[in-house]
């Protein structure tokens, strides 16, 4: 019974060593590199190896017929065989590393971002508004950038060769139709935003997303905040108002508010204007934003709105009247803007949103009246797929509604309306698709249709990004994009097809170690630009799409915030080349706004001994053409050169209260934005000029901030 029992067993053993299958291979990188430690096993069971030093692996098992075999190792993506397990013989098998996202390729190409959450920004939310000179304006703190242009008399972005018409404003992806404050003519204006509701900026000089349109030269996104992180309240005490912020938080919701007056007449009383500028009404203004937002398991809701009245009264000289010009301006504006995001189960996401505007102006020019009333309107739907960390599709649609009505009275009675409708249909479809960590591409389209021109385009655009190393990469864009033509241009009715504009792109960023590295080349060519053959638009002017131009230029940053404690600084220089036929041009040429160089330094140096934060910020820009119709060149001359140097000083009394002290152009340099000539030649056929320049040469500001938190540490040094 022994020696049967023991035969029985060596029979089982036998047959169970006959019943086993080797499988067996190597595991490697796509470059062939063995890979050491790789987790080898057939799915659902205990049967698997690791791969050795030379990557290869061999194990046996029982299992029969299909089975999974998996190949597993940290940064790399996991790797399937699915078949018969006979066929596992001298596998070759090659991983593919992994996408990483904090560590990976990025698209960067035109882009610069400000918040907290972007691991390629240049900038961050304490920046944007503590750089000297910018006087809490966002917009301002971007003309130190690299691809701007500060144009001195007017505020607004002028982005490589392209007017400030060609730059778009969105909040929470929605658009907003009249992002900057009314103001006078050569007066620069700010916008309408509170920079303390927002969570981050991405400011694109070119080659930006397929899903934005209607803008040939830049799209600015600014996203409001999420989750705020506590109540608190702001109160600030100006030289030129005050304001009232209050923030509350129910549970998972939560709402803003920001509240603020403008007068300047205490001010212009204590530091009158330049001559040839005389205040009947300064300027002054209320507004008021809020943002409610409503958090869900996987979804977020979002309210803003924001409102502006503002209104002045002034006299300006003109060198064709003997006595001064008077320009009075009323000004309402009223923003609501919601948006809708939710993130389902299967990678898929839904943003929805709808935003509208309302916006009228009363305008006194000497004795003659205009008054015109914009509707605008923008309705949004976006899905985004991701189908792994290697491929993302976004497509979606939107539409926008405009309505447009202009009412000139002269003061002899005489009247002419001006009205436009425009419905502006798009669709757009964009992928992201990174095929390593070294190398990855964003390949989009839109196509958008107007009813008032009753145009069709298409706009492919396409960007790539390379990383040789751990901190510098390479990208490439390209990308068309449209826009239709202005309202001063659309309310005559004339039929007319979209400006059109294709960006060339080149960029090199090295980011590591407090230090950040931008350069980059571009070349933008204008076609369908939009001409008339009077002075300004108007009724009888003839307009045809004929226009043309070019814009090309380098443009080059450097941040360091590590080589010297305390102190953080930046370095910005732009070279332009630019020449279009727009407008009433009578030959291609250089436009004023658009100087060949332009440089800005920015530090900000923090002395603890002294609690304060001591900022300067210098700006430069070569002279800027204009035309002397005393030559028979056209837009041949240069202005001087433009200068700004200005200081700021921020003490904290204590943690929570600040003040807060600054001067821009504080050299009062005396600069010089343009000429105007008179109309009529003198008897010796010269032509009488004035210089053009700003009613101040210097602003000086001083300001108390006092935050109310639950936490007692909380100040407004990030919205100074």
């Amino acid at each position: 019974m022994k020696n049967q029992m023991l035969l029985f067993f060596t029979l089982l053993n036998a047959g169970v060593l006959f019943c086993q299958t080797t499988i067996s291979g190597t595991v490697t990188d796509v470059k062939n590199n063995p890979i050491v430690g790789a987790n080898v096993y057939l799915e659902g069971t205990y049967d698997g190896a690791s791969s050795t030093e030379n990557g290869q692996f061999s194990f046996e098992t029982t299992e029969k017929g299909t089975q999974t075999l998996i190949v597993s190792m940290l940064s790399f993506d996991t790797h399937y065989e699915v078949g018969d397990v006979s066929y596992f013989k001298n596998l070759q098998i090659k991983l593919v590393e992994s996408i990483n996202s904090l560590t990976g390729v990025t698209l960067t190409a035109g882009t610069f971002e400000a918040g907290d959450n972007s691991k390629v920004s240049v900038l961050k939310p304490l920046d944007i508004v503590t750089t000297a000179g910018a006087a809490g304006d966002f917009v301002a703190a971007l003309q130190t950038l690299p691809g701007t242009t500060t144009v001195n008399e007017d505020g607004r972005l002028f982005v490589r060769g392209g007017s400030a018409e060609e730059t778009q404003v969105f909040i929470d992806g929605l658009r907003v139709f009249q992002p900057f404050n009314a103001t006078a003519n050569n007066m620069p204006t700010r916008g309408r935003f509170s920079p303390f509701l927002f969570k981050g900026i991405t400011f694109s000089t070119g080659g930006y997303s397929a899903e934005y349109g209607q803008a040939l030269s830049s799209v600015l996104l600014l996203n409001t905040t999420d989750v705020p992180d506590q109540e608190k309240t702001d109160i600030s005490v100006m030289s030129v108002g005050g304001g009232l912020g209050h923030t509350k938080i129910w549970g998972d919701q939560s709402l803003s508010i920001n509240t603020s007056y403008i007068n300047l007449s205490p001010y212009e009383a204590l530091i009158p204007s330049n001559q040839g500028v005389r205040w009947n009404s300064p300027y002054e203004s209320i507004a008021g934003e809020a943002v409610f937002r409503n958090k869900g398991e996987k979804s977020m809701f979002k309210l803003y709105t924001g409102f502006n009245h503002a209104n002045l009264d002034i006299d300006q000289e003109d060198i064709n009247f003997d006595d001064y010009i008077r320009f009075k301006l009323k000004n309402n504006n009223l923003y609501f803007n919601s948006s809708y995001k939710y993130f389902f189960e299967n990678d898929w996401s839904l943003t929805s949103g709808a935003a509208i505007s309302w916006d009228s102006n009363n305008i006194g020019l000497m004795d003659d009246k205009v008054e015109n009333k914009e509707t605008a309107s923008h309705i949004k739907l976006k899905l985004k797929k991701s189908f792994s960390n290697r491929f993302n599709l976004t497509f979606g649609s939107e539409l926008f509604n405009t309505n447009y009505k202009e009412t000139y009275t002269a003061n002899d009675g005489f009247t002419f309306d001006s009205n436009f409708d425009d419905q502006l249909w798009a669709g757009f479809m964009e992928t992201d698709i990174f095929l390593s960590n070294q190398f990855a591409m964003k390949l989009g389209v839109r196509g958008e249709h107007s009813s008032l021109i009753k145009d069709v385009t298409v706009s492919p655009r396409i960007s790539l990004a390379y990383k040789p190393g751990d901190n510098g990469q390479f990208s490439l864009a390209y990308g068309d994009f449209y826009q239709n033509p202005l309202a001063d241009v659309s309310k005559f009715g004339e039929p007319l097809s979209s400006e059109k504009t294709s960006h060339y792109i080149l960029n090199y960023q090295y980011v590591g170690d407090g230090k950040t590295f931008r350069a980059e080349g571009y070349y933008k060519d204008y076609d369908n630009l939009v001409k008339y053959d009077t002075e300004q638009p108007q009724f009888n002017s003839n307009f045809t799409n004929l226009g043309s131009g070019y814009a090309a230029g380098v443009d080059v940053f450097w941040r360091d915030n590590k080589t010297i404690d305390n102190l953080d600084y930046w370095i910005s220089y732009s070279y332009l080349d630019t020449e279009r036929d727009y407008q009433n041009f009578r030959e291609r040429a250089t436009p004023n706004f658009a100087p060949k160089h332009n440089f800005s330094l920015v530090t900000k140096y923090w002395v603890d001994k002294l609690r304060s934060q001591v900022g300067l910020s210098y700006s430069y820009g070569s002279g800027r053409p204009y035309d002397n119709p005393n030559t028979s060149e056209f837009l041949a001359e240069k202005t001087k050169p433009y200068n700004n140097l200005s200081v700021n000083w921020a003490y904290l009394i204590d943690q929570q209260k600040i003040l807060y002290f600054s001067v821009s152009n504080i050299l009062s340099f005396n600069n010089v934005s343009d000429y105007q000539y008179a109309n009529t030649p003198k008897g010796s056929g010269v032509y009488n000029r004035r210089a053009i320049t700003p009613p101040a040469d210097s602003f000086f500001f001083v300001g108390f901030f006092w935050t109310i938190s639950t936490d007692g540490k909380s100040n407004q040094l990030d919205n100074l």
